[in-house]
């Protein structure tokens, strides 16, 4: 039976290699060994699901591919390998599922055993994963506060409520009251889409490090096939509102002016009502966050540059716009009166605001009657 199992050869050969060896049962026992192994590696290398390995980076990135494509059980043949097996295998696998962004992120546990062979080891690594393989193909990765922005504007816009990307340059001030924070300013961005803000829960994966995989956990206050429903009716009313001043026919003053006339046409302002531009312009009744998203959201249906702030009158919680102009930008209340403010003439009215979060506003182009009642 040995005969055959050597490579295949002819029995005549066989039996002339065995007269040369003179019969010797441990030198033919030697001869069996090294040729088996020689058997194995011939099967393995037909084997399209193992990879090699000549140095622990390469390793690492054999894992870490294992962990990318979501493969429970890979087979990576380690080849010219000086160090510790043991040693080097536990510690590539524990760094990939501790230390690495998307093994930290996607791996439960990394199990590894290895074989010897003749001229290389052949690990096998078994992977427990917690996430599924089309999260982790989901995972992007962004470079800046815009791209992280913009990962949170995508999210929120389409009622999203997971979502994960990686930071490769993550400092320290990227934590996650940060990440909080860039929603909430998304938020506001979107007035079509806000709706009612989510609770929000972020993880950073691994605890530590530059590099790290962002996961953000979104809950709607409704179900977000309901907040779909209603922001095809906010936005069908906002645009017919919109449509007659989309034209470009009036200079940006004159337009805010109209934006805020048409709004307090359509809703009436009042602090027990509804916070979103959908109470504002489908129900007819918002309180100062809806009134300011509702205005946001003419605006930018009549290309007329508005961001909201968000800030208190007296000792109440308010909510505004701040619109640019060509003379600057200024301050419109759409709960308030329609005056063009500057930062003095609103801070003289009782407003307060974070001033540094938010555009300067100069001296306003209005009237002196205005300007004595503001």
């Amino acid at each position: 039976m040995r005969t055959w199992a050597i490579k295949g050869r002819p029995a005549a050969l066989a039996l002339a290699l065995l007269m040369v060896l003179s019969g010797c049962s441990a030198m033919l026992e030697r001869e069996y060994q090294s040729v088996e192994p020689h058997v194995r590696l011939s099967v393995a290398e037909d084997d399209s699901s193992a990879v090699w390995a000549e140095s622990y980076s390469e390793l690492q990135g054999a894992i870490l591919a294992q962990v990318k494509t979501h493969q429970e059980v890979g087979v990576i043949r380690l080849k010219n390998w000086k160090g510790d097996v043991e040693e080097q295998l536990t510690r590539a696998c524990d760094e990939i599922s501790h230390s690495d962004p998307l093994g930290s992120y996607a791996v439960d546990r990394i199990q590894h055993s290895f074989t010897r062979m003749v001229s290389y080891y052949e690990a096998t690594i078994t992977i427990d994963f917690r996430r599924t393989a089309e999260q982790i193909a989901a995972v992007t990765t962004v470079t800046g506060s815009g791209a992280i922005r913009a990962e949170l504007v995508d999210a929120l816009d389409g009622f999203v409520t997971e979502t994960a990307f990686q930071i490769n340059y993550f400092d320290e001030t990227q934590d996650a009251d940060y990440i909080r924070g860039l929603i909430r300013e998304a938020y506001y961005d979107l007035p079509a889409a806000a709706l009612g803000m989510p609770a929000v829960e972020v993880q950073l994966y691994p605890d530590q490090g530059s590099r790290r995989v962002v996961e953000v956990l979104l809950t709607y206050p409704e179900d977000p096939k309901a907040l779909q429903s209603k922001r095809v009716q906010l936005e069908t009313a906002a645009t017919d509102l919109a449509e007659p001043y989309r034209s470009g026919g009036l200079e940006e003053t004159a337009l805010a002016g109209a934006l805020y006339d048409v709004l307090r046409e359509t809703c009436v302002p009042a602090a027990d009502g509804g916070a979103t531009a959908y109470h504002a312009l489908v129900e007819g009744k918002a309180d100062s966050e809806g009134m300011a998203l509702a205005y946001k959201e003419l605006c930018d249906l009549t290309g007329l540059e508005c961001r909201i702030v968000e800030g208190a009158l007296g000792e109440e919680p308010r909510f505004w716009t701040i619109v640019t102009l060509e003379e600057g930008s200024r301050h419109l209340d759409p709960s308030g009166e329609s005056a063009l403010l500057t930062d003095a003439q609103m801070a003289q009215a009782g407003y307060t605001w974070p001033e540094g979060e938010y555009p300067v506003c100069g001296e306003a182009v209005i009237s002196s009657e205005e300007n004595a009642e503001n």
